[in-house]
């Protein structure tokens, strides 16, 4: 703790006492804003798990299922039926403030037909791989967006925790210190006076008995 530089009057002491109680509000907010946010974190946190071992799994039986349709098809064949799509995909993104957090929101927008290739030309085991990539690519938008709205509350839980940290351990003990050393000041300053006062009247006492 450290005393602050001010001078030990009865204005500074009521000054001091404001802030004290002011950082001593801030820190309580602070404070719920930090535990909502650790709330908020955390639950993302384990939402953005789960999602990521499902489309783990998707994937992975996705390509399994590409493997399978390669064993049987030509890379020519292979070609043919993917090189001309119909389908577009695009993706919007906007921010939301969630606790006084800005963080994203993605939209997909998609059109149009993904599979255009013959049937006759390709097999089952294709079709599905390509059904599984179109379903684990939204799940990938929605991992990237939880991923990035857990990076914003992460920043903002690590600013908000070095400010309660602080309040908590240098502005409001220096600030308390503070008002305890003037407090002390200000009562030997009023014992002085009072001693003072208590000679002064000794004195002109004993030179009115002299002078009696």
């Amino acid at each position: 703790m450290v005393l602050l530089s001010v001078n030990p009057t009865r204005m500074a002491l009521m000054d001091l006492k404001r802030r004290t109680k002011a950082a001593q509000r801030g820190h309580k907010l602070l404070k719920d804003k930090q535990d909502g946010l650790m709330q908020q974190f955390m639950s993302i946190i384990r939402e953005a798990k789960e999602l990521r071992v499902r489309v783990e799994d998707r994937l992975g039986a996705a390509f399994r299922m590409f493997l399978g349709a390669s064993a049987w098809l030509t890379d020519g064949q292979i070609q043919n039926a993917l090189s001309s799509p119909q389908a577009t995909i695009s993706l919007t993104a906007e921010t939301k403030t969630v606790m006084s957090v800005k963080i994203p929101f993605f939209t997909v927008h998609k059109e149009g037909r993904l599979r255009t290739y013959g049937y006759p030309d390709t097999n089952a085991l294709l079709d599905t791989a390509v059904i599984n990539l179109d379903a684990v690519f939204m799940e990938l938008i929605r991992l990237a967006q939880i991923e990035k709205q857990a990076e914003s509350l992460a920043i903002e839980l690590e600013t908000t925790r070095r400010r309660v940290n602080a309040l908590e351990h240098k502005m409001i003990p220096d600030l308390l210190e503070t008002v305890k050393y003037i407090k002390m000041k200000l009562d030997e300053n009023e014992r002085a006076g009072i001693l003072a006062t208590m000679l002064v009247k000794r004195r002109l006492a004993a030179q009115e008995a002299a002078l009696s």
